[in-house]
């Protein structure tokens, strides 16, 4: 364990108070760029599964399809876990799905409210984001040498409120400022439970979860690929794979296996 212990509490030494997974080493960062990219390059440069970094606040966090992940100081928890599965490059999304079943249970154990997931990756409450998921991975020879799970969770409201382009998706677990021990409890909630469905000797928890919590089956959802204008869908079930299946306003059936969607009115 490294520590940098933040006034309030938040720092490693919370975490670890009460963490049950054995294995897990983390170091906590007051401030970083990314997390993510950060633990890429221990992963590189040697650094065993079970490394985990956890920041107060991200200068440069990073979210999906290139975007910026809005990760201001003492509101938020953003943390990166360092995998080295012993599976080809394509189970990286059922890693995600892993991380996000995790979330949600983590999320409802802490806060007492009922979580959904928004294919792929996004963790709401009542309509609004509350967490997003990145996972990157490094591979060679058809394998995956690591994998690294980025967790980013508005815990409570930024002072201020989110930026006007957020505002409108954006929420957080806990409507006002909680007790100060609450981010190291969620940290420690969301490990546990990932962990846990990780080692687990078959998927179909994990699986079985990710179906019941989702937010899009049965709705009309629109694809959103780059270069491409939204495509109207409507969503019909969650794969084994955690592939999206869609039927097209064309009629046509089609597994997504990648991409985003949305199922607001307008973006």
């Amino acid at each position: 364990m490294t520590d940098s212990t933040r006034g309030d509490g938040f720092g490693a030494a919370g975490v670890e108070r009460y963490l049950r997974t054995p294995g897990l080493s983390i170091r906590f960062f007051p401030v970083i760029g990314s997390t993510n990219t950060e633990l890429k390059i221990a992963a590189q440069n040697g650094a065993p599964e079970g490394t985990v970094y956890l920041a107060g606040e991200q200068t440069a966090g990073r979210g999906r399809m290139g975007r910026s992940f809005y990760s201001p100081d003492g509101t938020g928890l953003y943390m990166s876990l360092l995998l080295r599965p012993a599976s080809a490059p394509a189970e990286c999304g059922k890693l995600t799905a892993c991380a996000a079943v995790a979330a949600a249970e983590a999320i409802e154990s802490v806060s007492g409210r009922s979580a959904g997931i928004k294919w792929v990756n996004d963790i709401l409450l009542d309509g609004r984001k509350v967490c997003g998921i990145l996972a990157e991975a490094g591979s060679s020879s058809g394998r995956l040498d690591y994998a690294v799970i980025g967790l980013g969770v508005n815990v409570f409201p930024p002072r201020g409120g989110f930026p006007p382009e957020l505002s409108s998706a954006a929420g957080a677990v806990f409507g006002g400022e909680p007790e100060a021990d609450v981010r190291c409890r969620l940290a420690a909630a969301i490990l546990d439970a990932f962990m846990a469905h990780y080692r687990a000797a078959d998927g179909e928890t994990v699986y079985r979860e990710y179906r019941r919590r989702s937010v899009v089956i049965g709705r009309e959802i629109r694809i959103l690929a780059p270069g491409s204008a939204p495509e109207t869908a409507l969503a019909l079930d969650i794969g084994r794979d955690f592939a999206l299946c869609v039927r097209t306003a064309a009629g046509d059936e089609r597994r997504l296996t990648a991409g985003e969607i949305s199922i607001r009115p307008a973006d």
